[in-house]
Parts: C-alpha cells; sequence; structure tokens
C-alpha cells in the first residue's frame, strides 16, 4: 500500500481513543469558561472604577480591551493551530487564560487590569473555534446535531448567566472573584485535555511556508477599529466624534483590504473561501442575525430593570437565569427533532418564534412586574433553542475536514462581531428613541391637555395630603410629572428594540428556505 493510501485510509478510520462525549464536555467547559468572561464583567465595572480610583467611562476598557483582542484572534485561530498544532494551541489557550485571569483578579491599577485583560482577551479568542473543530473532528455527521447542542450551552446560557453571576459575585465578595473562579476551571480543563484529546491526522502540526504578514496585518487593523467604533460609539457620540469617525474609517478599509488580499494570495492567513459553500455562507449570515438579537435582547431587559425599574445588578441580571434554564430543557428535544425533521424547517420555526417572542416583549409597560419580564425571556429562549444547533450542524455539513478549523472561525467569528453589532444597536437606539419620545411627549404637557391636567392634579392632592404646602406640592408635583414622562419614553424606546428584533427575525425566515440538503447526509441530519 503507497503512502498516500495508507494516510487516506488513516483519515478515514481516524477515531478518537478517549469517549467523545468526555471530550466534548472538557472542549465546551473550556468554551463555557471563555464566553462567560465576555459579559461578567460588565455589571462589576462601577465597583471596579471605584477600586481603581478610576471613572466609569475609563473603566469600560477593560471591557473593550477584551473584546479587541479576543475578536482578532478568533478569526486567525485556525492559522495559529496549523502553525502550532491543534492540541498544543488549544493547551497554550487554557493555560494562559487561566494565568491572565489571575493577574486580572490581582490587578492594583485600571493600566495593569487592561493589559492582562487584553492578555486574557488574546489567549481566550482561540478557544471557541478550537472547540468547534475538536467536535467536528470527534463526531461523525450524524451526531454532530446532539455534541453542538452540547456547545450552545457555552454560546448561548454562558452569556445570559454571566451579568447574573457577576452582580452576585460582586455584591457578596469583591469583583477581583469573577476572575479568580476561573482557575479552578482553567486548572481541570487543561489537565482533562492533555490526557482526552489527541490531533487527528489532518490536524496535525505541519511545517508552514511563511507567515502571511499583510493578511494578518489587515485583520488586526479591520476587526480591532471595527471592535472599538461599536464598543466605544454609543459614549463618544458616534459619527459626531473624530475619533470614531476615524476607527470607522479604519475598519472599513482594514474589512475591505483583508478580503481582497485573502482572496488573492496563495497561504493566506484565513481561508475565506470556505464561503463558496452555500449552506455555510448562509448559516453564516442566519447565524449573525440570531447572535445579534440574542445579545441586544440579553442587554435590553437587565438594563432596562436597572434603569427604570429601580433593580438591583443581580435581580436583574436574575431576569435571564429561567430563560437559561427553559433554553436547557427545549435544546435536547430539538437535537431529537433534528432527526425526523428537515433541518431547515427547524431553523425556519426557531426565527418565526423568535418573531414571535419579540412581539411578545413589544407589549413592556411602566408597572411591568418580574414575572411578566421573566416570561418574556423565556419566550425568547424559546426560539433560540432552535437555532444554534441546527445552525452548527447545516454550516459544516458539506465542509471539509481540512477547512474545519478556518470555517470554525470564521463562523465563530460572525457570531461574536454580531453580539457587539446588537449590543451597540440596542443601546443607541434606546439612547435615541428615548430622546424622540421625549420630545413628542412633552407637546402634551399643558394645561390644555386633559390628561396631563388630571395627572398633575392627583399629584397634588397626595403629596398635599402627606402635609406639604400648597407650593411645594405644585412644585413636587411637577417633578413627578418629569419622572413619569422619562419613564414613558425610556419605555417606548425599549418597546422600539424589541419591535426592531421582532422585524429582523420576520425577515430572515425566507432566507431559511434557500438551505440546501447536505452531500450524502440521512434525512433530516441536514437542511433538506
Amino acid at each position: 500500500m503507497s503512502d498516500e493510501a495508507a494516510a487516506a485510509k488513516e483519515h478515514g478510520t481516524w477515531k478518537p481513543k478517549s469517549n467523545p462525549w468526555l471530550i466534548a464536555v472538557v472542549v465546551t467547559l473550556s468554551a463555557f469558561m471563555e464566553v462567560l468572561d465576555t459579559t461578567i464583567v460588565n455589571v462589576s465595572l462601577p465597583h471596579i472604577a471605584g477600586t481603581m480610583s478610576a471613572s466609569n467611562d475609563d473603566a469600560t476598557w477593560a471591557l473593550t480591551s477584551y473584546l479587541i483582542a479576543n475578536g482578532i484572534v478568533l478569526t486567525i485561530s485556525g492559522w495559529f493551530a496549523r502553525l502550532l498544532g491543534r492540541k498544543r494551541y488549544f493547551l497554550i489557550c487554557i493555560g494562559m487564560f487561566t494565568v491572565c485571569s489571575l493577574l486580572c483578579g490581582l490587578s492594583n491599577s485600571l493600566a495593569q487590569l487592561i493589559f492582562f485583560r487584553l492578555a486574557q482577551g488574546f489567549f481566550g479568542g482561540g478557544l471557541q473555534p478550537n472547540q468547534q473543530s475538536i467536535i467536528l473532528d470527534t463526531f461523525p455527521p450524524d451526531q454532530r446535531g446532539r455534541a453542538f447542542a452540547l456547545t450552545a450551552l457555552a454560546t448561548i446560557v454562558a452569556p445570559v448567566l454571566g451579568p447574573t453571576l457577576g452582580g452576585w459575585i460582586t455584591d457578596n465578595f469583591s469583583w477581583r472573584w469573577i476572575f479568580f473562579i476561573n482557575i479552578p476551571v482553567g486548572a481541570f480543563a487543561f489537565f482533562a485535555i492533555t490526557h482526552l484529546i489527541e490531533d487527528p491526522p489532518w490536524a496535525r502540526r505541519k511545517e508552514h511556508a511563511g507567515i502571511d504578514g499583510i493578511g494578518l496585518a489587515l485583520i488586526i487593523l479591520g476587526l480591532a477599529s471595527l471592535q472599538i467604533t461599536l464598543d466605544r460609539g454609543e459614549d463618544d457620540g458616534w459619527f459626531d466624534s473624530n475619533f470614531i469617525r476615524l476607527t470607522a474609517s479604519m475598519a472599513a478599509a482594514g474589512i475591505a483590504g483583508a478580503i481582497a488580499w485573502l482572496l488573492y494570495a496563495k497561504k493566506p492567513v484565513l481561508n475565506i473561501r470556505v464561503l463558496k459553500d452555500a449552506n455555510f455562507a448562509l448559516c453564516c449570515v442566519l447565524m449573525f442575525c440570531m447572535a445579534s438579537i440574542l445579545y441586544a435582547s440579553a442587554v435590553v431587559i437587565p438594563l432596562m430593570a436597572q434603569q427604570d425599574l429601580g433593580y438591583n445588578a443581580t435581580y436583574a441580571g436574575l431576569l435571564l437565569s429561567p430563560g437559561a434554564f427553559f433554553l436547557i430543557f427545549l435544546i435536547p428535544i430539538v437535537v431529537r427533532l433534528q432527526k425526523t425533521v428537515p433541518t431547515k424547517y427547524i431553523i425556519t420555526t426557531g426565527f418565526a418564534c423568535l418573531g414571535s417572542a419579540m412581539l411578545y416583549s413589544h407589549g413592556l409597560t411602566p408597572d411591568i412586574d418580574f414575572t411578566t419580564l421573566a416570561s418574556m425571556r423565556i419566550a425568547q429562549a424559546g426560539g433560540l433553542a432552535f437555532l444554534f444547533a441546527p445552525l452548527a450542524t447545516t454550516a459544516f455539513a458539506n465542509i471539509s475536514r481540512e477547512d474545519n478549523g478556518d470555517a470554525a472561525a470564521l463562523f465563530t467569528m460572525f457570531r461574536n462581531v454580531a453580539g457587539s453589532v446588537g449590543i451597540s444597536l440596542s443601546t443607541a437606539m434606546i439612547t435615541e428613541g428615548t430622546q424622540r419620545r421625549m420630545s413628542y411627549l412633552v407637546s402634551h404637557l399643558t394645561p390644555l391637555d386633559q390628561g396631563y391636567a388630571l395627572t398633575l392634579q392627583h399629584y397634588q392632592q397626595a403629596l398635599l395630603s402627606r402635609g406639604l404646602t400648597a407650593a411645594a406640592a405644585a412644585q413636587a408635583a411637577l417633578g413627578l410629572m418629569y419622572q413619569t414622562l422619562r419613564q414613558q419614553a425610556s419605555i417606548l424606546a425599549y418597546v422600539d428594540v424589541f419591535g426592531f428584533c421582532a422585524v429582523m427575525a420576520f425577515c430572515v425566515v425566507p432566507v431559511t428556505f434557500f438551505l440546501s440538503r447536505k452531500k450524502g447526509g440521512a434525512p433530516g441530519a441536514a437542511a433538506h
């Protein structure tokens, strides 16, 4: 038998020596830890700012620096895996992510924290794509649906639990413990992966001819500038700021240049030609839409609870928890459905359910209670459960094993950039929408408006009954009217966000029908 034939046979018959499900659990645990860190810091930023004697605006760089490094490395993680060997690179990422978590918790200044968060994001960026690559190689196509269902726990549940866990830890212990909790998890994952995971023949270390410096530089320029634009745009006034105009221009130039170069180069740092596969390209678009809605809605509900309903960080985070548990309950059911129902119809149902849930959430009122808000999040989780695992299964159905690394990097990059876009657009819509709604509602604050006059009189009578003088009651009643106006305008802005998310979800439903059946696949296993 020739060397080529022997290699082909080895590739075709290779199976991991360890239990595939143990491998899936360990790599998903690593990814869960990393995804959790993208949101667990959010509610702790005011505490970090106080400890470091810094402003809240400066403290947000602890989040921005992580996202910048993370977004860049996500895209080129396949190249790092080829250069270093996938298992070796995965172990480096886990080990250094854990070390950087320790250093973040020990930081004594904001500059130290930002530097270590940058390093943490750099090493954490390789975990999600490599997790997906390992699952793709560990499981045969007919079992990938169940494996990706496990992956959904890291991708969808972790960012939801992050604010809840971060708020509870910060309120009861110290913000430093949001980093220290990574240490035992990272140590366990490192030693488990050392003993359980092996590189398949097609993913073992190869001699690399050189470094695609131009492609690497363009990717860094484009994605770093895009992340800064999205993360800092709202605080700096978007395109009214010269800094944001500069970073947006750099992002556009870097991304356009990177695409052109990666298509031209013979040995690019990232093989974007995998997007030629129609299913993969469509699934990337659908994942972008799903992730933008997921992150936008995950930010909007706690933000409204804290700013307009008076919830603390822990209770605001708890609003999302029932949805996370409902998601965990639904995912195994969706996996079973994939065996009998064409996957593209499951994806169609998911976006239809997600759009309907957003319409339900469109019914916000200023006096809404905890139970109703939590039920809105549960409804949203119901739609999300029908999307992640089916989308991932369909996306990689026709991708060759050799291209799994680059495809996983691109798929993850679309998801993470979508998250940043969703968060930025939703917060911008809330700010702009509140101002717009207030300018409209103010026109009704006139004695000639019967509703205004009756409400103002009601406030005055209530204040007079508490012992205030007529002049003081009149002045305080005007203040209460302004607070009511501000809250109603803000709630209407949140309603607009949910309406926009509903329109987006319904608009992509027709796109799902363009998904095609995978080559040589079994019915139900792919998108008929």
